[in-house]
């Protein structure tokens, strides 16, 4: 990039742009940054970072080990962990193919069904737990079916708790990977389709290699999500210890008569969120792989 100034003679003289280098090495000075932003930017980051030193302040650490030898503390985080990746697995079946067809098929109405998958994301999850409810209920509109035609009971069980973790997990899913398909180069699987491909194994050999960091990332945060997971999980499912109970609703009832428990369970969900935020290594945050 060029541009143009008064040369000897009165002549127009190309003048030679910054280097972008240059102008990288400014920005990371923060020079030139208005008072008028850089204060609010400052108090949100101090709004958004001192919940989580109180937190690490106030810990117990020289009564942590006996806090996590608790009865509960590890039936709880073996269930969390172990839901959390079932219901991660359901929205890598379901979801895959949900955002292959908003990003790769033109139907009528796609926007709205767009819209839809997205609502989980936006809707508090206790609402999601009564809507699972009256679906999956035993009176709900499928439960009362599957109840006598299978004899499956879905809510107030461990099933209960992977499908309600996976209703509000499986958009951050769809979405990583519907962006991850529209920033792919559709040629390739315009080219596999010459050579005779069926569109399935396009999909399968093509396109799932082309997508595959965005499926992987799309997974850890569904993952995170799902371990998170609090509202849907205490409505749809209960709290039952050792069935239903994971690591949040252990952390809520241990505040109310354990408070330095209820802390000690919140260090340890916040190693496991910084563990899979360093997985992601910038993927979704936009920073450096």
């Amino acid at each position: 990039m060029t541009s143009e100034t008064t040369a000897p003679g009165g002549g127009r003289a190309a003048r030679p742009a910054p280097r972008p280098a240059r102008a990288r090495r400014l920005a990371r000075r923060g020079g030139g940054v208005p008072v008028v932003l850089l204060v609010p930017a400052l108090l949100g980051l101090a709004f958004l970072v001192l919940p989580l030193i109180g937190l690490l302040v106030k810990a117990p650490w020289s009564s942590m080990p006996s806090e996590l030898r608790g009865g509960t503390v590890w039936p709880a985080l073996r269930l969390s962990l172990e839901t959390a990746t079932a219901a991660t697995a359901v929205s890598l079946l379901l979801g895959v193919p949900l955002a292959w067809l908003l990003a790769r098929t033109e139907f009528p109405g796609r926007r709205f069904v767009r819209t839809l998958v997205t609502l989980p994301l936006v809707m508090p999850p206790v609402v999601g737990g009564v809507a699972l409810l009256l679906v999956l209920g035993r009176n709900g509109l499928v439960g009362e079916w599957l109840d006598s035609a299978f004899g499956v009971t879905l809510p107030f069980t461990t099933a209960g708790v992977v499908v309600a973790e996976a209703f509000v997990a499986m958009p951050f899913l769809v979405l990583s990977v519907e962006g991850a398909l529209r920033g792919s180069d559709s040629r390739y699987e315009e080219a596999a389709a010459t050579l005779g491909a069926s569109r399935f194994t396009a999909f399968r050999r093509v396109t799932l290699p082309l997508v595959a960091p965005g499926i992987g990332a799309g997974a850890v945060l569904a993952w995170a999500r799902a371990l998170g997971e609090f509202g849907a999980t205490i409505t749809f499912a209960g709290d039952f210890p050792g069935t239903t109970q994971t690591m949040p609703l252990a952390v809520y009832l241990a505040l109310e008569d354990d408070p330095a428990a209820a802390i000690a369970l919140s260090v340890v969900l916040l190693v496991v969120s910084v563990l899979v935020l360093a997985g992601l290594r910038g993927r979704w945050t936009g920073g450096a792989a």
